[in-house]
């Protein structure tokens, strides 16, 4: 959480100064909140802004996009590698170079911006020209703002790190400052260069403003944890079986769906292996041909290996690396028990099914078969009359010749009518329940 500060002293009409904080990878969400920060910050007139830095990197798209809305913003963009203890690692040094001013906590620390490919290995080619693109990005940002682009260029050839002193001392960064109150007291008189022209900062006595991420952005910066996704995805998938295999029902298919919706954002904004999606998929119709396959389970076992692999799979981004070193990752303790859970789901699915196929019908004329019934007007061949059975009474026929009172077996029928004959013991008796 953003640290409050005392206003109370602040005179009337001082300079505000906007800030924000970004603690996790840069993603799509991260990007956006980055616009709103500036678009918000240009809205007020807000003396600057500072965004709190502590990441770990995270997607090098969503990066450039954050540094084209530094580079394009109409009010002078801080980015503070803080609190104590924080790191700009990768995304985040491109996006400490793009900042007009840039500052470090002392005990911070900054580097390590080698591209490395989320999606699987690449070859020798393709990381060169990542590396190269990556390298002219960041020394053209270097340039724009007057800091040391020879260490830049290190960054990203050779994954090298520096703590705040040294950063300071290499002109890697402009600021060392130990809290926000001493960053905006340093920060007062500097010039900053935007795209418009030279602005000079008057942070003195600025009041401060804090401007969290939204509710819509927190919610989807949520999602796009992978462990997150995942579950949301399994979940979804379960409850868009269930509504098809029970029309009708609303709740599971409007949470299902909702879920899929969530899921394939927060996977859209993730290292997604496509393998590993597919395997998932063919679980998934492995455990519905089980329901309507017989295959004594050989169905359901390769559905549980190919969903266990194929979660395994699914963020699979290699080990740790410069650029990801700490991006999350699909937990083991959360892919075992959802594969288990929706094994013993499909089970439970394939075991009613089972059991529901060899029970004997309730309704109809089947759940009649093999029932006893008493006999209410004469039976003769050709010569139909009433029986009653289980409560009702219905028309009978026979081939033999049937009294009143006489107990009758239903041994078929036909639309309305029944097929009976005599049955053994005593007249009159009640009618068994059938399966009884």
């Amino acid at each position: 959480m953003l640290p409050a500060y005392a206003l109370a002293d602040e005179p009337a009409g001082a300079p505000v100064v906007l800030v924000a904080e970004l603690d996790g990878i840069v993603s799509p969400v991260a990007s956006e909140y980055v616009a709103q920060t500036i678009a918000r910050a240009e809205a007020m007139g807000a003396a600057c802004v500072i965004l709190e830095l502590d990441t770990p990197g995270g997607l090098y798209k969503s990066t450039r996009v954050i540094c084209k809305a530094i580079l394009a913003a109409r009010v002078p963009f801080v980015t503070y590698v803080a609190p104590a203890g924080s790191r700009a690692t990768s995304a985040g040094v491109f996006i400490t170079y793009a900042s007009h001013v840039a500052a470090m906590h002392p005990t911070s620390s900054l580097g390590a911006a080698t591209p490395v490919s989320l999606g699987g290995p690449v070859d020798s080619t393709m990381a060169r020209k990542a590396a190269s693109d990556a390298g002219a990005f960041i020394r053209s940002l270097a340039e724009r703002n007057g800091r040391n682009a020879t260490w830049a260029e290190l960054a990203v050839e050779r994954s090298v790190s520096v703590t705040a002193d040294s950063a300071l001392a290499l002109d890697v960064v402009d600021i060392v400052a130990a809290d926000l109150p001493a960053l905006i007291q340093a920060l007062d008189g500097r010039t900053a260069r935007l795209e418009s022209g030279p602005v000079e900062l008057h942070t003195a006595g600025a009041r401060i403003e804090t401007f969290p991420m939204g509710f819509r952005l927190r919610i989807l910066d949520y999602v796009s944890d992978p462990n997150i996704a995942y579950v949301l995805f399994t979940l979804g998938t379960l409850g868009l079986i269930l509504e098809l295999y029970n029309p009708g029902s609303i709740l599971p298919g409007v949470a299902g769906a909702i879920s899929i919706i969530l899921a394939f954002y927060g996977m859209h904004t993730l290292p997604m292996n496509g393998a590993g999606l597919l395997l998932i998929l063919t679980a998934i119709v492995l455990f519905i041909l089980e329901i309507k396959v017989t295959s004594y389970g050989i169905l359901t076992i390769g559905g549980v290996i190919a969903m266990l692999i194929g979660s395994l799979m699914l963020f699979d981004i290699g080990p740790p690396s410069p650029l990801h070193g700490d991006l999350p990752r699909l937990s083991l303790q959360v892919i075992l028990p959802t594969v288990a859970l929706t094994a013993l789901f499909f089970g439970f699915v394939i075991a009613k099914g089972a059991l529901a196929q060899r029970r004997r019908p309730a309704t109809g004329l089947d759940a009649l078969f093999d029932a006893e019934g008493a006999v209410r007007s004469p039976i003769a061949p050709g010569q139909p009359g009433t029986v009653s059975v289980l409560g009702e009474i219905w028309r009978a026929e026979s081939e033999e010749a049937i009294a009143t009172g006489e107990r009758v077996r239903i041994v078929g029928g036909s639309g309305l009518k029944l097929k009976v004959q005599r049955a053994a013991g005593p007249a009159g008796g009640s009618p068994p329940v059938p399966g009884r």
